[in-house]
């Protein structure tokens, strides 16, 4: 598991990438021919309501840490995945390498049981070049961008977490 130290928190305060007001300010090509990952409620049915389908979708059932009044379901399988606030457990980040698998054939919708911020980290490090993450940046919008963009941002940013019985840290490269 790995423990996010206080001092690595500014790292999620500022965006990994474009920060947009509404998904409706996105351009609807950025969605053509990219594999769509969504992490975050609010997110997941914002894009469901604008008819484009992640690929996969991690949720918590929560809306800034308050339980989330969407019903999110689509025409994916669903997994589950226990994980803290603060942390990337092992199950967490096993359970979103299993999505990248099954992804290849059907969507796939996370049900993390506590919180799911945290999970671009792995998915940015486990996705393929032609991905696209999308999260909610608390009270300011959306967040989207390119995975191989944030690739090395987001392997500095593990420096900033602390090792709890060592992680199985797959990477895709």
């Amino acid at each position: 598991m790995l423990i996010l130290k206080k001092e690595g928190r500014k790292y999620f305060k500022k965006p990994l990438g474009k920060l947009y007001s509404s998904l409706n300010d996105v351009d609807n090509d950025m969605f053509q021919n990219h594999f769509i990952i969504s992490v975050g409620d609010a997110t997941t049915k914002n894009l469901l309501d604008s008819s484009i389908i992640p690929e996969i979708g991690i949720i918590d059932n929560k809306i800034e840490r308050r339980v989330s009044k969407h019903n999110i379901e689509y025409n994916a399988i669903t997994l589950t995945a226990d994980n803290p606030p603060g942390t990337i457990t092992d199950e967490l980040w096993d359970t979103i390498g299993e999505a990248f698998q099954i992804a290849r054939k059907s969507n796939v919708l996370i049900v993390v049981n506590g919180e799911e911020d945290l999970a671009v980290i792995p998915s940015a490090l486990l996705s393929d070049k032609d991905s696209i993450i999308l999260y909610g940046q608390p009270g300011e919008g959306v967040v989207v961008v390119e995975a191989d963009e944030i690739k090395n941002k987001v392997e500095e940013i593990l420096s900033y977490f602390e090792m709890n019985d060592e992680p199985k840290i797959l990477l895709n490269f």
